[in-house]
């Protein structure tokens, strides 16, 4: 670790005081939770900070395609946080890991205060990770990777464990009663999607498929689900492995004349919605708005005051099993982008 810079860093406690108050208050009211968001809002659009450390900049390098809905949630939490924590936020992502490696190399080389990254395929990732960490660079990983974080000198992981998460899908998918189900895996290579999938086998009673499609091209993806469950009417249930792919699936189904259930890893406006409508199962959502957020909120009190959460173990954001009679209640915040 490098030395922290301390000098003319200071918490605005009666700011935070009063921040403290105005909430206390707020939760006496039925209209406290309107408050808040209206008084968050507020700040964010004026660009004020709730502290007054340093403008440190923080960067994160994903490993997203473009359009990935889930990413723009990670981005609109970790932006929040950057908001209130008076932090300069850049994003870069790439789905090929060269790429990737060197957004992380071009962050290093700019010197910036922090980085947040993903190990989706972590061996390319290993060199660029140590180089920051070498550099005096704090990093910590979201999202994939959290086997091979530590091990390159992150701080923390923050996201849920793949493989826990696959065995919850694997549990509720018993407890529909599902004999048959794909696990349709959208990006080869992806540690991640193969432990959600490997998950998912180890606690189903049924028999698990794996799908391998092109996630960049989704006319492919309804394709070869389509052409599955023509092929194998005993298909009972369709496991998708990201939020937009969920959609797809429910078309492929239906141009198939399937009757299987579409459930899916990961929740947005799109998902909530046809959750409400009965037109899918379940999701399983990580919380992507909590990624992004606490990545960005953990570097700053790293930087501020040394702290770094998870005793060497994974902060978890997830698996939570959304249903039908759950999204209803969260329809509102995911209309809003942060679920």
């Amino acid at each position: 670790m490098t030395r922290l810079r301390t000098a003319g860093v200071r918490a605005v406690i009666g700011g935070v005081l009063a921040l403290a108050l105005t909430g206390a208050l707020a939760g006496c009211s039925s209209t406290g939770g309107k408050r808040a968001e209206d008084a968050r809002r507020a700040a964010e659009a004026q660009g004020r900070a709730a502290v007054d450390t340093p403008r440190w900049t923080f960067a994160m390098v994903t490993h997203s395609g473009d359009g990935d809905t889930f990413w723009d949630i990670v981005q609109k939490g970790a932006k929040q946080a950057a908001v209130k924590d008076n932090i300069n936020f850049l994003y870069a992502h790439s789905d090929e890991s060269q790429q990737q490696a060197q957004l992380i190399d071009s962050y290093i080389a700019k010197g910036v205060d922090g980085l947040i990254v993903t190990l989706a395929k972590p061996d390319a990732m290993k060199a660029s990770v140590e180089k920051a960490v070498k550099a005096g660079i704090p990093v910590i990983t979201v999202n994939s990777g959290a086997a091979q974080s530590k091990a390159y000198g992150a701080l923390t992981h923050i996201g849920q464990d793949e493989t826990v998460a696959g065995e919850a899908v694997g549990e509720e998918l018993n407890a529909r009663g599902k004999k048959k189900a794909l696990c349709v895996l959208h990006e080869q290579g992806n540690v991640g999607h193969e432990q959600r999938c490997a998950g998912t086998k180890k606690t189903f009673d049924g028999e698990l498929v794996n799908l391998y499609v092109d996630g960049t091209n989704m006319p492919d993806v309804k394709a070869s689900i389509e052409a599955k469950l023509q092929s194998d009417k005993a298909v009972d249930a369709v496991v998708t492995l990201g939020a937009p792919f969920a959609d797809t699936a429910v078309q492929a189904a239906k141009s198939a004349g399937s009757k299987a259930e579409i459930d899916t890893f990961d929740l947005n406006a799109k998902v909530a919605g046809a959750l409400e409508a009965g037109t899918l199962g379940f999701a399983v959502d990580q919380q992507p708005y909590l990624q992004g957020y606490e990545a960005v909120d953990l570097l700053w009190l790293y930087r501020y005051n040394a702290n770094v959460l998870g005793g060497g173990k994974p902060v978890l954001t997830g698996p939570q099993i959304i249903t039908r009679k759950d999204a209803g209640r969260l329809l509102e915040y995911a209309d809003r982008g942060t679920r």
